[in-house]
């Protein structure tokens, strides 16, 4: 990318993920931090303060100097943010869910069809080094086990606590539904959920089981009520164990050998993967405008679309669950 001009990029949400797009793209080489749009503008101006950035006005002023922006305001806002900006002839980089529903999930990935430019979804573990060592390795999975929990987060004056405007299937499970989908490559079969709200008025805790036409199986845990943090991801090969904690990240595989079994550490590339995430997200763009082809981020808005079909079809399946039993 070094012969290619800077992109101009801004910020659209400035809460805990936002704070650190603009950090992230303020330090990059690729980039041109143009600056900050945020509805809450005393927590536009405290971030802009942080990293010597320009707060602007509105969303229209703030896209009018960009090519590109990163959106990082709650799910349910995702669709009229995006649209607006993809029907300016915008790039965008959403957080992920790529919207709180169906219908508007669709409608955003035909806006940036119909406008040619490059959408795509914040699925961050898509950049962590645990991804990349599967990825690399390959094999015949078998089956998949994936722990997301989390401490409720914290009460916010004049807005829910961060992420429970969706349940956990939309807040942290999604992460996962997008890895496994991404892993395994087949059309599911069957799905059977249990979940329940705890704090909010969404599922809280839920466990789902993923059948896949191929025969693979994915159990899948995601809390927001825990008390200890955790994002473990294990992987069974038809040769080999796999087991990854992708906060840290470390790992370790088992696997057959003359004498049995032989379990050894893996060793993980240490790296932001956000900083990634934005930088695969720039290169995209960047791509697209020499040449005048379309490239499509590593996590694409139909492939935000599809993670989030599963997620909706997990959540449906707990509240009918819910309701058979009176829970």
């Amino acid at each position: 990318m070094e012969n290619l001009p800077k992109l101009k990029v801004g910020v659209i949400g400035t809460g805990a993920l936002g704070r650190h797009h603009a950090r992230l793209y303020a330090q990059s080489p690729n980039a041109e931090m143009v600056g900050i749009f945020d509805v809450q503008q005393e927590a536009a101006k405290r971030v802009a303060a942080e990293f010597g950035l320009k707060v602007f006005g509105t969303l229209e002023e703030l896209a009018a100097e960009c090519d590109a922006l990163s959106v990082a305001v709650p799910a349910d806002y995702h669709a009229g943010t995006v649209i607006s900006l993809l029907n300016m002839g915008k790039h965008v980089l959403v957080e992920k869910p790529i919207a709180a529903k169906l219908d508007e999930a669709l409608a955003m990935c035909e806006a940036a069809e119909k406008n040619g430019v490059v959408f795509g979804v914040g699925h961050v573990e898509r950049f962590n080094p645990a991804t990349d060592y599967l990825v690399q390795r390959g094999g015949k999975i078998r089956f998949i086990e994936a722990q997301r929990l989390a401490a409720y987060p914290p009460a916010r004056p004049g807005l829910l606590p961060r992420g429970t405007e969706v349940s956990v299937i939309l807040d942290l499970m999604i992460h996962d539904i997008d890895l496994i989908l991404g892993l395994v490559k087949s059309e599911v079969e069957r799905i059977d959920v249990i979940g329940t709200p705890v704090l909010s008025a969404g599922e809280d805790i839920v466990n789902a089981r993923i059948k896949f036409v191929n025969g693979v199986c994915a159990n899948l845990t995601a809390s927001r009520v825990s008390s200890e943090p955790t994002r473990r991801l294990r992987v069974f090969q038809e040769d080999a164990f796999i087991s990854l904690d992708y906060g840290n990240p470390v790992g370790s595989i088992v696997t057959r050998s003359e004498n049995g079994l032989e379990s050894r550490g893996i060793e993980l590339q240490s790296k932001n993967a956000l900083a990634e995430e934005l930088e695969d997200f720039i290169c995209a763009v960047q791509q697209t405008l020499s040449t005048g082809k379309l490239h499509d981020t590593r996590v694409s808005g139909r492939q935000g679309l599809k993670a989030l079909e599963i997620a909706i079809a997990i959540e449906k399946e707990a509240r009918r669950y819910n309701q058979e039993y009176g829970f």
